[in-house]
């Protein structure tokens, strides 16, 4: 009888990510990007230099959409609703990590670390993945600070949109609508270890500030 459960239960995760594939893609076509102060992001992607992005939990779906097929990895929580948005991921040409920086962080952390170490690009969410909204994790600044790359926050905003009733006022583009991008100045955590690195959280959050300030320019 269990197996039965669970097997419902995965049959219903299928079909709720099929489905969110299926309208992320068609939504997703119809919006129009302006992507600025993106050189800090073509610098270090022409000298093969990893990447951690930073974007807040709710603006995530026109991020995801935008940076689809391009081989970043995401971290997403293990939670009910995190394997359907891990599956959506990796059926839109993302890998995935799955664990938080708040709860199970010693084991999210090793493997945000490997990937770095490897070469790849990540994308974390410093307030996911149930907020406070925009509140920071310092989980983000400590893999930085270990593997020695550089952070870029990111924001998006768009000309019109839906906003959910959750905790992060997740953000729905509506169709055809004007979604504008921009990237922070490439951050780096120079600290001596994770307590130093932790004290980069604001430094990190200013980051992202400036890169919503330049979305909305």
């Amino acid at each position: 009888m269990p197996m039965a459960v669970d097997d419902g239960r995965q049959r219903r995760i299928s079909r709720w990510a099929r489905l969110g594939v299926l309208f992320v893609r068609a939504l997703g076509r119809t919006w129009r990007y302006r992507v600025t102060h993106d050189q800090a992001v073509k610098r270090l992607r022409d000298d093969k230099r990893p990447i951690v992005f930073s974007l807040w939990h709710g603006e995530m779906l026109p991020l995801l959409y935008l940076h689809r097929d391009q081989g970043v990895t995401v971290l997403i929580s293990e939670h009910a609703d995190g394997e359907i948005i891990a599956r959506i991921a990796m059926r839109l040409g993302y890998r995935t990590v799955r664990g938080s920086t708040s709860r199970g962080a010693a084991r999210a952390l090793l493997g945000l670390s490997r990937v770095l170490e490897e070469g790849g690009e990540l994308a974390v969410t410093p307030d996911g993945p149930r907020g406070p909204s925009r509140s920071f994790a310092p989980g983000i600044a400590i893999v930085a600070h270990r593997a020695g790359v550089a952070v870029i926050g990111v924001a998006a905003i768009a000309s019109s949109s839906w906003r959910l009733r959750t905790w992060d006022r997740f953000l729905i583009p509506r169709p055809f609508a004007k979604v504008r991008v921009a990237y922070s100045d490439a951050m780096n955590v120079d600290a001596t270890d994770a307590r130093g690195a932790a004290s980069y959280v604001e430094t990190l959050r200013a980051g992202m500030t400036l890169a919503e300030q330049r979305a909305n320019e």
